[in-house]
């Protein structure tokens, strides 16, 4: 508890003073940045309310343990915090640490997959009313021992907390709205002041409370926000939105369960099949509620983003409906005007499923061409390749062929299914000229100018055959006849520039060969071209023809060997010719060769 671990955690009113008859300083905290750094560190980035739980609970051990404020050793012993025992600031974050701990316990059993059942609710509303305990403690202590700043974050923490517990409960909207509002309005204040990332993470809770307040007036009948407006609020993202985001779809669910108890049927080219299964009618008709976000008149400003969101949204309810209808065939029996329309309507379904996954993949080559059109102005971002579109196409392409085969399985078929699998076979030719066209593309950027001219000119006649066809079929599709005719526009003038660059290459490149014909020199003496090193009085280009891939001519590497002076080598002639003086006589004689037989023999 010494002076140096009190400046390194907290920031004191008046840094002089010293001596005990001076006023006690005040401890400073960030409340809002301290838990929005913890959350986004630990979890909450992806929603994960267990991970930050567990960093919660590690926290509060080091915290305890650091204050050597442990509660026994062996049996537990509890130890109250009273405002005498708050001699630092960790002492507060021991108890905003455990309020959030609460918290994020309640919102990871509000997050299970089926949703809480009813013992499972009782404890998250207990660990909700542990957490408004702990942030009250909290609020109370900073109004004595904080400056005044934190006591106002305190307050609006303390704030939220009660209004997440009522809007929780179901209860008390008048007063769950009371808390909402007070906490926005400081955060509002506070988000004037301090620091700039201080004053953004402000506004950004004050636009995390707007749904919540929202909502509250919606339920006490001072709103007239509609359902679909509540939904599109619920797109917003953050901490303080889950919990909203919950009771929302919660309320929806039972809003879509008591509407499905009316929808009997499902219409699908002319038949009519009955659905008895009320999970399937639920999923359904989620479905149907989802497609009209991407269907209706404000679907153009909706971000590509988030109508592929929507369309994953659409495709896990359609599977839902699906794996109901088959759960129900298992357990049909031998009843065959039963497993007859529930094979219809797995067909019907399926169909549908088909249509809107066409219709996704038709999305995303939309926004491949829009990068495919754009200048490389940013590096960070990347340009679509024709190979993409390419692979696109081939989805599409097998896309309505599946969905065509499906149609077409049937024995009896209506006029209608007639007609859809006629406008399935017209909108195979249009891909396959779209799928022609970039496949010269790449063609083109490769510089095979006789491939790509040949495949421009097939995607032409494609394109072609599919606007006639197209065009014979009642209600065509005006969007889809508009881009055949652009097709067959830019076929034609692709044609055209592709032939044009061919003849002007064949051109530069027999110039470029009687050229180098008449530069041959029969003995080798002369180069058919010479480096930049050797021409620069010239403006010349060393790199050559873009179009033709060969290395510039710089410098001749390795360089060529060159006749350099040498030292001369000297021969020793002289030692051959030399007659060198006779030294016998300074030899040392051997005396055996002196001695007799005898001496020979005995040595």
């Amino acid at each position: 508890m010494g002076k140096e671990n009190q400046s390194s955690a907290m920031e004191v009113d008046d840094p002089k003073s010293t001596n005990s008859d001076q006023i006690v300083p005040k401890f400073s905290i960030t409340v809002l940045q301290l838990l929005k750094s913890a959350q986004m560190q630990h979890g909450l980035r992806h929603g994960d309310y267990t991970r930050y739980r567990r960093y919660c609970t590690a926290r509060l051990r080091r915290l305890y343990k650091s204050l050597k404020f442990t509660h026994g050793r062996g049996k537990y012993t509890k130890r109250t915090l009273t405002e005498s025992n708050v001699t630092e600031v960790r002492f507060l974050h021991v108890i905003l640490y455990s309020a959030e701990r609460a918290w994020s316990h309640a919102m990871e059993k509000r997050q299970l997959p089926n949703g809480p059942n009813a013992s499972q609710r009782i404890y998250l509303i207990g660990r909700l009313r542990k957490a408004v305990k702990w942030a009250t403690l909290f609020s109370q202590f900073c109004a004595v021992k904080a400056d005044s700043r934190t006591s106002l974050e305190a307050e609006a923490y303390e704030s939220y907390m009660k209004g997440s517990l009522l809007f929780e409960q179901d209860q008390n909207w008048d007063v769950a709205l009371k808390h909402f509002k007070s906490a926005r309005a400081v955060y509002e204040e506070l988000g004037k002041y301090g620091d700039l990332d201080n004053q953004v993470l402000c506004r950004e809770r004050v636009e995390e409370l707007e749904p919540s307040i929202r909502y509250c007036l919606h339920k006490i009948g001072q709103s007239n926000l509609q359902a679909s407006e509540l939904l599109n609020i619920g797109d917003m993202e953050g901490p303080a939105l889950d919990l909203f985001k919950a009771k929302l779809e919660a309320a929806m669910a039972e809003a879509r369960s008591q509407q499905a108890a009316s929808m009997t049927e499902f219409h699908w080219l002319g038949h009519r099949f009955p659905i008895s299964n009320a999970k399937t009618r639920v999923a359904i008709l989620k479905a149907q509620e989802l497609e009209k976000d991407i269907h209706g008149p404000l679907a153009e400003n909706i971000s590509a983003d988030k109508r592929l969101v929507t369309f994953d949204k659409i495709f896990s309810a359609y599977h839902d409906a699906r794996g109901c209808i088959r759960a129900d065939l298992a357990t049909a029996g031998n009843a065959e005007s039963v497993k007859d329309d529930l094979n219809g309507l797995d067909k019907a379904v399926s169909a549908v499923l088909g249509e809107r996954t066409i219709e996704r993949n038709l999305l995303l080559v939309k926004v491949a061409k829009s990068k495919l059109a754009k200048r490389n102005d940013d590096k960070n971002e990347k340009l679509t390749k024709p190979e993409e579109l390419v692979r696109l196409y081939d989805l599409l392409l097998q896309n309505t062929s599946d969905l065509s085969d499906l149609v077409s399985s049937g024995r009896d078929q209506k006029p209608e299914e007639v007609s859809f699998a006629e406008e399935c076979s017209c909108k195979s030719l249009a891909f396959r000229a779209e799928r022609c066209f970039y496949v010269a593309k790449s063609y083109s950027v490769a510089g095979k100018r006789a491939e790509a001219y040949a495949l421009y000119c097939r995607a032409r006649s494609l394109a072609e055959d599919a606007l006639g066809k197209l065009q014979k079929l009642e209600g065509n599709s005006k969007t889809m006849v508009k881009e055949l005719e652009v097709l067959c526009n830019e076929c034609r003038s692709n044609s055209c520039i592709e032939h044009a660059l061919g003849i002007m290459e064949e051109k530069r490149t027999q110039e470029n060969i009687s050229e180098g014909i008449s530069n041959i020199s029969l003995t080798g003496a002369e180069r058919l071209e010479k480096f930049l090193l050797e021409k620069l009085d010239v403006y010349e280009s060393a790199v050559g023809d873009s179009n033709v891939k060969s290395a510039p001519r710089i410098a001749p590497f390795p360089p060529a060997f060159q006749a350099i002076a040498r030292n001369p080598i000297v021969l020793d002639l002289a030692y051959n010719t030399i007659e060198f003086p006779d030294i016998q006589s300074r030899m040392k004689k051997d005396k055996r060769a002196k001695g007799g037989f005898i001496s020979r023999i005995f040595g």
